[in-house]
């Protein structure tokens, strides 16, 4: 089996140990800031309804222990919950390189499967595949027995050709192609799932909508190159709709923002032109939700109340 995909370039995307979010110190206390004041306000004005003489005192304290608690938050519960997932991430990291990966299987490209080796790269695969369960939320261990796996299986199918037709390698490395395949299967799923759930909600995280749709992108990136090799993979097919649909929202979403600036300056030509291409974006999903249909009747009315202003104009 050869690589039917850029691998070079999902290593890109994926390669790196997924983080658990951790937002800067500096954005999350400007939040934590910013959420002590409205509460600071919102209590007062409650209390200020209420009769309260002295409401900014009691507001005060409030805020107060609003912040203390965001603090508590982050530099206790959020710091102790992120530190446990990099300590288990370096625990599996250990585990992974303990196994004699290189002496076995570092020159499979270029040497003969010989029964005994053959024996040795399967049970490596098999303790790797083992390690890799064990911590199953990193996807770093999946794409390890992925890549053995797909080493081994090229291997497999350059060497069947040289096998004759009695020789007891014949049966060996039939039963290991089959072996590693179901291995071959299982890590690219898991470590595509993980990759492109993570992904997916970093794109959500981002502020910016060209980090959001670069990352969203990248997800979908993921779940294909996976479907280039079980096309007929229901979850990964479902994978890629949601991927696709979250693309496609984002898309839309940035058009009617714009759309609506248009607008707002009286450029209702420019208006027209957006809000019909947020129309053809939504068009090109297979099937619409009721949320993308309850959409498009939106922009549908937008579209002819811009219209009808523009011929006012």
């Amino acid at each position: 089996m050869q690589y039917i995909f850029d691998m070079t370039r999902h290593r890109s995307y994926t390669r790196q140990h997924p983080r658990p979010f951790w937002l800067p110190a500096s954005n999350y206390y400007v939040m934590a800031a910013a959420v002590t004041i409205g509460i600071f306000f919102l209590v007062w004005g409650i209390l200020e309804d209420g009769g309260d003489e002295k409401p900014f005192i009691q507001a005060g304290i409030g805020s107060s222990i609003a912040l203390a608690l965001a603090v508590a938050l982050r530099e206790v519960i959020l710091r102790n919950a992120r530190d446990r997932y990099l300590s288990a991430q370096r625990r599996m990291d250990r585990t992974m390189r303990a196994l004699p990966t290189r002496r076995i299987i570092g020159n499979i490209d270029d040497s003969k499967l010989t029964l005994e080796r053959n024996a040795a790269i399967l049970r490596t695969i098999g303790k790797k595949s083992e390690a890799a369960k064990v911590l199953e939320k990193f996807s770093e261990g999946h794409r390890e027995v992925f890549e053995l796996c797909e080493k081994y299986l090229n291997a497999v199918e350059r060497e069947l050709p040289n096998v004759g037709v009695g020789s007891p390698r014949l049966s060996a490395l039939r039963k290991g192609s089959k072996i590693v395949g179901e291995y071959h299967h299982y890590h690219l799923l898991q470590m595509t799932e993980i990759d492109a759930k993570n992904l997916a909600q970093k794109s959500k995280s981002h502020a910016k909508v060209s980090d959001k749709l670069n990352t969203a992108e990248q997800a979908l990136c993921v779940v294909e190159f996976a479907l280039n090799y079980y096309p007929h993979d229901a979850s990964l097919k479902d994978s890629q709709k949601a991927l696709s649909d979250l693309v496609s929202s984002i898309k839309v979403s940035n058009l009617i923002d714009r759309a609506e600036r248009a607008r707002s300056k009286g450029n209702y030509d420019r208006a027209v032109s957006l809000y019909n291409d947020a129309l053809i974006g939504l068009g090109r999903s297979q099937f619409l939700s009721d949320e993308q249909k309850a959409a498009a009747g939106k922009i549908e009315a937008e579209l002819e109340a811009v219209r009808l202003l523009s011929d006012e104009n």
